[in-house]
């Protein structure tokens, strides 16, 4: 239910088409925080142990392989080579690997926005699944068509988030101590701003925990 939290229990991360050959055709976001927050995403799931759902072309295709530091990051994941269907769920590996997972919330990201990543989001919708999207982690060939993309689904019901904000409502508070250490090293590593305050707070800590003992 989309008023309900997303959680490592009933949640979901998919990854369509990250494919490096994508990478000389969308134009909606810069290509370097693109990718960044892609990796973001598939770290997220591998803090929380989320189930991680990947796919992509065949190597030899045009989309050729994954971003390398998301493959770097998702090391032996399997990747889901699909068979040419804008909607994922016409791929029988997909749709299996989404059953397997026995979770309701799909947290949707890829490439194009406008395309595999709208079918594919149709697709959950019409198998009653709550479909939420990462927008910073998808992309389009321009900002207009990846905003009304976006426009589209959420009129549809697809709930827009972003990789920072999905990893967050998963930590939950700083007291999950379970999984708050691999959460702020995702956020030193993938979130600029907040790594600075993060570092800026631990300095003041530092600090004050050295006067306190003077």
């Amino acid at each position: 239910m989309l008023n309900q939290p997303l959680t490592p229990e009933n949640s979901a991360i998919v990854l369509i088409d990250h494919g490096v050959g994508f990478a000389n055709l969308f134009r909606s976001h810069e290509v370097a925080a693109h990718v960044n927050n892609v990796v973001a995403l598939a770290e997220t799931a591998q803090a929380f142990e989320v189930p991680l759902i990947v796919t992509g072309g065949a190597d030899d295709k045009p989309s050729g392989p994954l971003y390398g530091e998301l493959a770097k990051a998702i090391g032996d994941h399997e990747v889901i080579v699909r068979e040419g269907n804008f909607d994922a769920f016409r791929t029988t590996a997909f749709e299996s690997a989404i059953t397997a997972t026995k979770r309701q919330n799909l947290v949707i990201a890829g490439l194009m926005t406008e395309g595999c990543v709208l079918q594919t989001a149709l697709g959950a919708l019409q198998r009653n699944y709550s479909v939420y999207l990462v927008t910073d982690a998808s992309a389009g060939e321009t900002a207009e068509a990846h905003q009304m993309a976006v426009l589209r689904m959420t009129q549809l019901g697809v709930v827009p988030v972003t990789w920072l904000s999905l990893a967050t409502e998963l930590q939950g508070s700083w007291n999950n101590l379970a999984t708050v250490k691999a959460y702020t090293e995702i956020l030193s590593r993938r979130s600029v701003s907040l790594a600075m305050g993060l570092h800026s707070h631990q300095a003041a800590f530092a600090a004050g925990a050295r006067s306190a003992s003077a």
